[in-house]
């Protein structure tokens, strides 16, 4: 490739990406040192204009095992050049069986750090998480922000979140009548719904068409722009499907491999979390994995919805 090509590649990459992308780049090249990196990822994510509001979300995360460790400390370490205060938990938050004797070891202690600092972690139930006493002692446990409830809405500066409980012995009769009527009520720009089980994967457990059918239309009538989703131990980021992108971060403490279908984005096997920038017209949204360097960019616009 001539150096012309190379040059017009390279200035169209900036003015489709952004600034943030040149940090990104440079800390790359040429296997720099892990110092001359994080210098540049400070300089490259200084204050934002018009930052809204700055989230993450992970999910499979309770085994107190060293994966869900190296996760953790990439969390604490993208915390402290990137502050947030709110952590979507999606699921599966104590193994094997949801035993909340575990939650010392399975949560209080891995995020310790965090939990120091006042990030607030926002959880929903997996399938794991029922075994015992249905997850109802999850549902109570403070640190899980439920409030004694399997599905709930929340705000944070200009954005709505909705938790699901998708398990299958979940309410169905009274949580979809509810999430139609949460969804319908909301003044807000940006709408985020996360649930443990996939609706669109290429991972072990597939397409839900089951979820498909129930949540889809709600999400394209009301203008849902993003559902995020564990069970799957994976990373996978699918295009705009009828507005809605489709995230699973399910690689919170160990992984499984994970194909491609043709409505992905990204996928990888990698223990990972998701990062989440919001502003008045668009999300930004990075996976970051142990190594912490960010394997995946992505941007939601708002006119997507």
């Amino acid at each position: 490739m001539n150096m012309k090509r190379r040059q017009f590649l390279f200035l169209s990459s900036l003015s489709a990406i952004g600034t943030g992308f040149v940090g990104w780049m440079l800390a790359h090249k040429n296997n720099q040192s892990d110092d001359i990196a994080d210098s540049i990822a400070i300089a490259a994510n200084s204050p934002k204009k018009d930052l809204l509001l700055r989230f993450v979300s992970v999910a499979d995360t309770g085994t107190g095992a060293k994966g869900q460790y190296a996760v953790a400390r990439a969390m604490n370490f993208y915390h402290k050049r990137n502050p947030y205060d709110l952590v979507v938990l999606a699921g599966d938050n104590i193994y094997n069986n949801g035993e909340i004797e575990k939650i010392g070891a399975v949560f209080e202690r891995p995020y310790q750090p965090l939990l120091k600092q006042g990030v607030k972690f926002q959880a929903c139930l997996g399938n794991h998480d029922i075994r015992t006493a249905n997850g109802e002692p999850q549902v109570r446990y403070s640190g899980f922000n439920m409030n004694g409830r399997r599905y709930y809405t929340f705000k944070r500066n200009g954005v709505q979140f909705f938790a699901l409980d998708t398990n299958s012995n979940a309410d169905w009769q009274n949580q979809l009548p509810w999430l139609e009527q949460e969804l319908s009520l909301s003044k807000a720009s940006w709408k985020v719904v996360f649930g443990h089980h996939p609706v669109y994967s290429s991972g072990h457990y597939g397409v839900n068409q089951t979820f498909i059918k129930n949540f889809t239309p709600l999400f394209q009538k009301y203008g849902v722009q993003l559902y995020i989703n564990g069970h799957d131990h994976n990373y996978e980021r699918t295009r705009s499907i009828n507005g809605t992108t489709y995230l699973i971060s399910g690689a919170g403490a160990g992984s499984r491999p994970v194909g491609r279908s043709e409505w992905t984005e990204y996928s990888t096997e990698n223990l990972s979390f998701a990062t989440y920038e919001v502003y008045p017209d668009r999300v930004e949204i990075n996976g970051i994995g142990t190594d912490n360097q960010i394997f995946d960019r992505a941007i939601i616009q708002l006119k997507s919805a």
